[in-house]
């Protein structure tokens, strides 16, 4: 029996994307249990091929969030648009000095969010729907091995902020989650690092690594009519990293 009100989700439209690994996908698998008919996207065919094996009824496609067109017809081949959640996105760690790796980290980041956002408006407007976009605890402090990383995120957080102004008289609502440390194909390298992993934990006063199925449930709430009253809001999902 589903936990949200009047199996809301139930044959609704959901674009993921970057749904087809790490957190998105654990998002994708989430609102797929609720009834939701659910597109994700993701880098390749191999990563979308694996994704729509896993998650039976998923509907895939290869997108690069950099490709203006490429989205619009992707947003234009759906039949209605209930609800979007923008996961997709890169991190370079040591490398993101580099201003041509921080301009590449910032168009797919935070340029391609706000791409989607404006393809999907129309639609979204149509149905009344959501936008959950993916921050990070990032997004509220610095990364030194990470300036394009953490630019993107803080750019994130004030891009849902500035969209849920905008898109509040389309009757859309436009939210942001914020990870902590989660794990991910992403945060690998710092998990193998014994040094970086115990700072980590020890900072985090749940004593854990989040899953991505922890976002999935914040993602959900953001979309649902539980979340009526809230848009700009910007949901830390970090086991109380921040609040230390």
């Amino acid at each position: 029996m589903s936990i949200w009100p009047n199996d809301c989700f139930v044959g609704k439209h959901v674009l993921i994307a970057g749904g087809t690994s790490g957190i998105g996908a654990a998002i994708t698998s989430a609102f797929l249990d609720e009834g939701a008919i659910v597109t994700a996207t993701g880098v390749s065919l191999e990563e979308v091929a694996t994704a729509a094996h896993a998650m039976p009824g998923l509907r895939t496609t290869v997108l690069d969030v950099r490709n203006a067109a490429e989205i619009e017809s992707l947003v234009t081949s759906l039949p209605s648009l209930h609800h979007v959640v923008n996961c997709a996105g890169i991190i370079k760690r040591g490398a993101e000095h580099d201003p041509e790796v921080f301009a590449d980290v910032i168009d797919i980041n935070l340029t391609g969010t706000m791409r989607i956002c404006t393809a999907a408006r129309t639609k979204l407007a149509e149905a009344k729907g959501t936008i959950v976009n993916t921050a990070s605890v990032l997004s509220f402090f610095g990364g030194g091995l990470v300036p394009g990383y953490a630019a993107s995120k803080g750019g994130i957080a004030q891009l849902t902020k500035s969209l849920a102004i905008a898109y509040a008289p389309d009757g859309i609502r436009v939210n942001a989650v914020a990870p902590g440390w989660i794990e991910t194909p992403l945060t690998s390298a710092l998990r193998e690092n014994a040094e970086r992993n115990a700072a980590i934990l020890a900072r985090t006063p749940l004593a854990r690594w989040g899953k991505p199925e922890d976002i999935a449930g914040g993602v959900l709430y953001l979309s649902s009519p539980l979340a009526s009253f809230v848009t700009g809001t910007v949901l830390a999902i970090d086991g109380g990293y921040m609040a230390v």
